[in-house]
């Protein structure tokens, strides 16, 4: 699930993105505050906007907003108060995590993308990454499926030249790390750095 919030350029209006996948054609429901975003084929509801949203969550900031089990509460209270019945299931594990590059192929349709096996320590992901530096031993930050990064980008499944990736590994820009350098390339972390272990980053 993905949250925003932007007083100043969208008035008092929580924007909130429950699928990965963007709505090819959108029908809408109303229910008070809420405004239900549906995929009109399969009915299957893809976001909603709740107005007046300060009335039922406090919000002090402009941009991305930190998805924690409190404020799904405050989001399921003002549902049902609202009468919408929308089901929200959040996964809350770590999306940014330690992971393990234990392989890196060239990538057989492209010259300047690599296939990678990385341990993220409960399970080992197929990422393909386009970073001069990446290299087989190398411990790494994975921004996994559903991770959203500090510039609003929600990480989804992906397909690149006909190899599928679920994941992407971070450069420092990427993860908004104050003095990152300009240089092209993942931000390769220190061996002590423990494999499936939470990276703390900011998306605000």
């Amino acid at each position: 699930m993905k949250v925003a919030y932007n007083k100043a350029h969208v008035g008092d209006v929580l924007l909130v993105q429950l699928a990965l996948e963007p709505i090819v054609k959108t029908a809408m429901d109303r229910a008070g505050d809420v405004a239900i975003l549906k995929e009109e084929t399969t009915g299957e509801v893809k976001a909603f906007n709740l107005f007046n949203a300060s009335k039922y969550v406090e919000l002090d900031v402009a941009g991305n907003v930190e998805v924690t089990p409190k404020l799904v509460d405050k989001l399921e209270a003002a549902l049902q108060a609202n009468g919408a019945e929308i089901s929200l299931e959040v996964d809350f594990s770590p999306k940014f995590v330690v992971g393990y590059v234990e392989s890196k192929e060239k990538h057989p349709n492209a010259d300047k993308l690599s296939v990678c096996k990385v341990n993220i320590g409960d399970e080992t992901l197929q990422i393909v990454c386009g970073a001069p530096n990446v290299d087989a031993g190398q411990k790494v930050v994975v921004a996994k499926v559903g991770a959203v990064m500090p510039s609003g980008l929600l990480i989804k499944e992906g397909n690149l030249r006909g190899e599928d990736s679920f994941g992407m590994l971070c450069s420092a820009r990427e993860l908004a790390i104050p003095g990152a350098p300009e240089v092209k390339g993942i931000l390769v972390l220190d061996d002590s750095a423990e494999v499936g272990s939470p990276f703390e980053v900011s998306t605000r």
